[in-house]
């Protein structure tokens, strides 16, 4: 018997019908929604507390079985895919709401508590957590990818809002990092270490995040434009005015016409901006109309404030369908979806070169993004049995990232690395890799933790 079956047979003894090596099971929890292809675990192990986990990593930590972390499987870079086989440990059904501090404007949850659960649960204290995602997704999975969404121009991404965490270490120790307090000088800061971690190092068990009062009042609209220069002339322009912007999403023509095909809506097919202000009713009625004036100012064609909340809420949810809508133009292809982000000056600049590259093969790709924080997606549609569209999809890629990086930009703002980019982490990080190689090799000498993601030891 090998390490490996041992360690599952020792697992199945303390673990029952929670522990599965079904091939429905191992394939849910081996691919996600990433373009890569799927990479299957031996078993899958569901845990329901910071302590089975423990048992669970001391156990394999002993047997150098590889560990690698699940919570809703939405993750698009690869980061749940086992190469190395192992166990998936899956963290869904952690989803206890601990306590809500409604004073002090934070909550602790578990790390398989979704943040919808958790917007539902928060409803009647006029509190809620900001994050707002495409994807149903995981606090913990949040936290270990740095996720961030529409309102990051607003509130931040996950690195500004976790104030504490519990981690469960390689070899099955609990720490605690940081505190309840809003600031601390108090050492190493290792909660921003296991945040971004992509679950490398350890476990995130549970979360102390923070939370803020809904505001007062929020209007939205719709803004079209001619070209994508002048759509993102008016992104950079309206940040620097100082509004009380929540959102600023953009699509460019191509992305307008999916939507349009998926929702069954008659927008104008041109690139397009989502706004959202927040605030006091003054503030967002004055800084509506400065808006509506800068837009026109930059060529805007058409300005659609939404009448009312239902009348918002359906502007925004045309806004999350389109990742779905980019899929339907190339029927049961997934394809790339890219993840740049740029200094926000930069984004007319890259968006505009990568463009032009597109053009010249026959790959579709639709853009949209949070681009008041200069964070883009195109959803690159190939057929992966065509070696040659294969090929472009994966060149343009290569070449935005490239382009991203030359401009003082990321490869990725909010997807993370995992198996997908990790090519692109030495032009990025430079000798800043080998530290961080030093630590993977200090916090988990076995390379159990989730490995082959983000870089090669």
């Amino acid at each position: 018997m090998t390490d490996l079956d041992q360690t599952i047979a020792q697992l199945s003894e303390m673990f029952g019908d929670r522990l599965s090596t079904s091939l429905a099971m191992r394939e849910q929890h081996g691919s996600g929604e990433s373009w890569l292809r799927p990479a299957l675990p031996d078993a899958v192990v569901t845990v329901r507390s910071t302590e089975e986990v423990a048992q669970v990593l001391k156990l394999c930590n002993e047997a150098l079985v590889p560990v690698i972390p699940f919570g809703a499987g939405s993750s698009i870079e690869g980061q749940i895919h086992a190469p190395k086989g192992g166990i998936s440990l899956n963290l869904s059904e952690m989803n206890a709401i601990l306590s809500v501090e409604e004073a002090d404007m934070d909550c602790t949850v578990q790390c398989g508590v979704t943040r919808q659960q958790l917007n539902k649960e928060l409803r009647a204290t006029g509190l809620f957590f900001p994050v707002d995602l495409g994807a149903h997704a995981t606090l913990g999975g949040m936290a270990a990818t740095r996720a961030s969404g529409t309102t990051t121009v607003r509130y931040g991404s996950m690195r500004d809002l976790v104030l504490g965490l519990t981690v469960v270490l390689p070899d099955g120790q609990i720490i605690k990092t940081g505190s309840r307090a809003r600031k601390s000088a108090a050492g190493y800061d290792l909660t921003r270490l296991f945040v971004g971690a992509e679950g490398t190092l350890g476990v995130i068990t549970e979360l102390t995040v923070r939370l803020f009062g809904q505001p007062e009042c929020a209007r939205s609209a719709m803004c079209s434009f001619p070209t994508m220069e002048a759509a993102t002339e008016a992104v950079v322009t309206a940040l620097q005015f100082g509004l009380c912007l929540n959102r600023i999403e953009l699509a460019d023509g191509l992305q307008m016409q999916a939507i349009n095909s998926w929702c069954k809506t008659d927008f104008p097919a041109t690139p397009t901006l989502w706004l959202e202000l927040t605030g006091s009713e003054a503030a967002v009625a004055n800084d509506l109309e400065v808006l509506q004036g800068l837009t026109e100012d930059c060529g805007a064609t058409r300005f659609d404030p939404a009448r009312d909340q239902e009348a918002a809420a359906r502007l925004w949810r045309f806004r999350h369908e389109a990742l779905m809508a980019s899929r339907a133009l190339r029927p049961g292809i997934k394809g790339i979806s890219t993840d740049v982000c740029v200094p926000i000056s930069k984004l007319p600049a890259c968006i505009e070169r990568i463009q032009a590259v597109i053009a010249e093969t026959p790959i579709l790709a639709p853009l949209v993004g949070h681009v008041g924080d200069g964070n883009f997606h195109m959803v690159l549609l190939f057929d992966p049995g065509d070696p040659k569209e294969s090929q472009y999809a994966r060149d343009i890629n290569a070449a935005l990232v490239t382009m991203a990086q030359e401009l003082g930009g990321t490869c990725t703002g909010e997807h993370g690395i995992g198996l997908g980019k990790k090519t692109y982490m030495p032009a990025e990080h430079g000798p800043a890799l080998d530290l961080m190689r030093k630590l993977k090799h200090a916090i988990d000498p076995g390379n159990i933790m989730n490995p082959d993601k983000m870089f090669d030891l």
